[in-house]
């Protein structure tokens, strides 16, 4: 499995790179991004550039990628509808479409979030905004599958960018156990979640709804019993 992946430096990103480089069903990664990952590794190339939706250029094989893992995204917080529509919506889909074009069997995975609304009607703006990413990604002709994970837990030192994030995390760290134990279709891990991405980008996988929450992940995601 060859993929392409953005969003690499952020907590799910991280995650899910990590996972993709334990994996031995995926032999090569290339990381989209603005900054560098400060990872090396001998499957890991980096494409460093400003407009990460930028899939220009000669060096670029679009067609040679099985699958798309899409971590990329900014909290609503602050932020007017129009101007996160731009980094949500447009950007996501102005990557999507080229790969879409260009290899039709590829498997696009994107990091919705949970309270997504696809009938685009909600009152929450951001719910509104994915739900748009949403409905067009589930319209190009390559599989797509919305990861809406709930409830994020850290591990393996993945932390947040966004500080409000970081203290959130920190302060409820101790009561993702007891969440776990008592709300399991709500919580899921940034390793689920690698997981359950190189799971449906997997051939033959049989998954077969197109929206994932966190119960599906959680089960997608378990691990091999060679990395118990």
């Amino acid at each position: 499995m060859n993929v392409i992946l953005f969003g690499g430096t952020g907590m799910i990103g991280r995650g899910v790179l990590r996972e993709c480089l334990r994996d031995e069903s995926v032999t090569g990664v290339l990381s989209v991004g603005r900054t560098p990952l400060g990872v090396s590794h001998p499957k890991l190339r980096e494409r460093i550039q400003d407009d990460p939706s930028d899939l220009c250029g000669p060096d670029l094989d679009l067609a040679s990628f099985d699958a798309c893992f899409f971590c990329l995204g900014v909290s609503a917080v602050g932020m007017r509808e129009q101007e996160y529509r731009r980094v949500t919506h447009d950007l996501t889909l102005a990557a999507a479409r080229p790969l879409a074009a260009a290899n039709p069997r590829l498997t696009f995975a994107y990091v919705s979030g949970e309270g997504t609304d696809s009938t685009q009607q909600s009152r929450t703006m951001w719910a509104r905004v994915k739900g748009e990413t949403e409905n067009d990604l589930l319209r190009l002709p390559f599989q797509a599958y919305m990861f809406r994970p709930g409830l994020v837990q850290p591990v393996r030192g993945m932390p947040s960018k966004t500080l409000l994030y970081r203290v959130g995390y920190a302060v409820t760290a101790p009561l993702f156990p007891l969440l776990r134990r008592v709300a399991p279709n709500l919580v899921t891990t940034t390793e689920a979640l690698g997981r359950a991405m190189i799971a449906v980008a997997t051939p033959d996988a049989g998954v077969r709804t197109r929206i994932l929450r966190p119960q599906d992940i959680n089960r997608l995601g378990q691990s091999p019993p060679d990395q118990r």
